[in-house]
């Protein structure tokens, strides 16, 4: 079915379209890596320079890295420094590469998301050779955005790839948060949780990372390869008991665990590793710009921005009763004359798997969106992962419009029940309110775009 032509989805689209533009990958890097004669200089987020050096002290420069946006990266990188660049390789998403041609001394491979595969191990794998192939003499540039975790299971050999597999669906299954997954999967990896950048020492490490984590914790982010990692097997024991995955876990998963538990198999490299002398990690794009620049555009179109929160989690249904909840107050307040609000929302929610369906946490915000909003004309809104890919659909999300729910019901649909069974995608592939931009080759987390007007 075509998308519903609702008044208020051209607007909506028009936002989110700014927001996704303000965190473009390649863009990002550009903004951080400055190229001027020989010296490369990567400043942080606030315009300071945190390294410098000049590239012909190094014998190699070399690029590594993984995530939905390393692509475009990669091709920044290229564009800025040319044949300085001596070889790379990066992972991402099947369907992610640049569709416009490959980069020339940067090899970009695809692997499996959010279900890790063998192409993403034998491309972490090779990663990691790279790595610990430096000396002291290189330099290595590394790229990391939202999705790197699962395309790169480097695991240790003790660890069969189907027991991570399996690992990663029961945590996705229980409604584990990026924090807990990632905390599990740091203590499984050769990749993750600063193990990249022991590999690689002693060279220079730069990593610039895109955040889609709640908090922009930079350890969190991809799992953190070129960063110190604070948690530890302990930590790993706790999400395991707190969801009751003990006996479920896989045996060598459990070994593993176990083993670290007993001081048998070393932790991640801490503060202290001699590795992070000689690195240098900067944040370069997270969601408060791809929320700024939605409340810059609702500006233009007229209507008064709030940005509510960037760390929005939880259950996706339950943030969408208390979004819709919030939107009523607004307009309540709204007397005629008064320019419409637009509420903007930033972070990562989670969908605690109750039925059989296909869908995602955008997508099934939306749907428990449009049944909340059952009776409330004038407020609609758009839920978006800023990825292109809300879970595993081609959609990013959906639309929620205010007193829309009678028309579903019109078409024959069943929202609650959908929501019941976690099948909204069918629905809103039906009503025409599903959320499509495709692979953005970015990820900081997801946008939730409220428009209310006066009733």
């Amino acid at each position: 079915m075509n998308e519903f032509a609702h008044p208020s989805a051209k607007e909506l689209r028009q936002l989110t379209d700014a927001g996704l533009r303000a965190v473009a990958p390649d863009g990002a890097v550009l903004r951080h890596l400055h190229l001027s004669g020989g010296e490369l200089s990567l400043t942080d987020r606030d315009g300071a320079t945190v390294w410098s050096g000049d590239l012909d002290a190094f014998r190699r420069v070399r690029v590594l890295g993984a995530g939905k946006g390393a692509a475009p990266m990669a091709a920044a990188l290229e564009n800025l420094l040319g044949d300085r660049i001596t070889d790379g390789l990066v992972v991402v998403k099947y369907g992610h590469d640049l569709p416009e041609g490959k980069t020339r001394r940067i090899r970009v491979l695809e692997g499996g998301h959010p279900v890790p595969d063998e192409a993403g191990a034998r491309a972490a794998g090779a990663i990691v050779e790279m790595a610990k192939d430096c000396g002291a003499d290189d330099l290595v540039l590394c790229v990391f955005t939202g999705g790197a975790s699962a395309l790169t299971p480097a695991l240790h050999p003790d660890i069969p790839l189907e027991d991570m597999r399996r690992l990663t669906g029961l945590l996705l299954e229980c409604g584990a948060t990026i924090h807990e997954i990632n905390t599990l999967r740091k203590h499984l990896s050769r990749f993750s949780g600063g193990n990249l950048a022991r590999a690689a020492f002693p060279a220079a490490v730069l990593g610039l990372i895109v955040s889609d984590v709640v908090g922009d914790d930079l350890d969190v982010i991809a799992s953190g390869p070129t960063v110190p990692d604070p948690s530890t097997f302990a930590d790993c024991l706790r999400v395991v008991e707190r969801y009751g995955l003990r006996w479920k876990l896989p045996k060598a998963v459990w070994e593993r665990l176990e083993k670290g538990l007993q001081g048998l198999v070393p932790e991640t490299p801490k503060a202290d590793d001699p590795a992070f002398a000689r690195t240098r990690n900067v944040l370069i794009a997270s969601v408060r710009q791809a929320l700024d620049a939605a409340a810059d555009e609702a500006k233009k179109l007229g209507f008064a921005p709030r940005i509510l929160t960037t760390s929005m989690t939880g259950e996706a249904r339950d943030r969408a009763a208390e979004l819709a909840e919030e939107a009523r107050r607004v307009q309540t307040a709204l007397r005629p004359g008064d320019a419409p609000v637009c509420l903007l929302a930033g972070g990562e929610t989670t969908v605690t798997i109750r039925g059989r369906g296909k869908g995602g946490r955008n997508q099934e915000m939306a749907l428990a969106a449009t049944l909340a909003l059952a009776n409330d004309c004038g407020i609609d809104l758009a839920c978006v992962g800023t990825d292109g890919t809300d879970g595993p659909t081609d959609a990013a999300g959906g639309y929620a419009f205010g007193g829309d729910l009678a028309r579903l019901r019109a078409l024959g649909l069943r929202p609650q029940e959908r929501l019941d069974a976690n099948d909204s995608y069918p629905l809103l592939l039906k009503a025409g309110t599903l959320l499509r931009t495709g692979p953005t080759r970015t990820n900081v987390m997801d946008m939730v775009i409220v428009l209310v007007r006066p009733k």
